[in-house]
């Protein structure tokens, strides 16, 4: 089985996090910020990656540090997973509709963490969620899990389906590259040998 769990605990935040990527989707979300439970619940599901994540931070300051931190560890635990990454299929893509919304998510877990983000929010807040802080999570994922990531929304009004959208489509793309590729089970997916 690849699991992984794990505690990052700084003077903003303690998080605990454990993760089966050979899961069904079972998760166990508390991070203290509704709308952010709501999408990594999302992501959990459409993976088949279980999540247990816990997190408590300065939700007094605001949300940044709790968004950043948990998704810093959850990468984190996603990397350790993954091991050598030996058998990978190692890229996935996705188009995930949401009613009037379209995102498209392309990734490579290629162990080099870039981020392009484009998601058109038109309000600040989503619930007590400040719409900004949705490219951070992306960016500190991307960041320790070692993910060339590229999030785009094509097209969309609703901004609850712009976020869940870019979520959804993340989890099934990852859910993609993660599968051990049956004709090469046994091999790293690089030309280098390592990734």
């Amino acid at each position: 089985m690849r699991t992984a769990s794990l505690t990052r605990a700084t003077g903003e935040t303690r998080i605990e996090v454990a993760i089966n990527l050979d899961g069904t989707g079972i998760y166990d979300v508390s991070t203290g910020i509704g709308f952010l439970d709501h999408m990594v619940e999302q992501l959990s599901r459409h993976s088949l990656i279980d999540v247990t994540l816990k997190a408590e931070g300065d939700l007094h300051i605001d949300q940044h540090h709790t968004t950043e931190d948990s998704a810093l560890a959850l990468g984190t635990a996603f990397a350790q997973a993954l091991g050598d990454k030996k058998g990978i299929r190692r890229y996935g893509d996705a188009l995930s509709p949401m009613d009037e919304t379209l995102t498209r998510v392309a990734l490579d877990i290629s162990g080099r963490p870039y981020l392009v983000c484009k998601l058109p929010f038109t309000q600040k807040r989503l619930g007590e969620m400040d719409t900004e802080l949705f490219e951070h999570w992306f960016h500190s994922f991307a960041q320790t899990a070692g993910l060339t990531l590229h999030v785009e929304t094509l097209y969309g009004a609703n901004n609850h389906h712009i976020a869940e959208s870019a979520f959804k489509g993340l989890a099934r793309a990852l859910r993609t590259a993660i599968e051990i590729d049956p004709r090469k089970a046994d091999a790293i997916p690089s030309t280098k040998g390592i990734l």
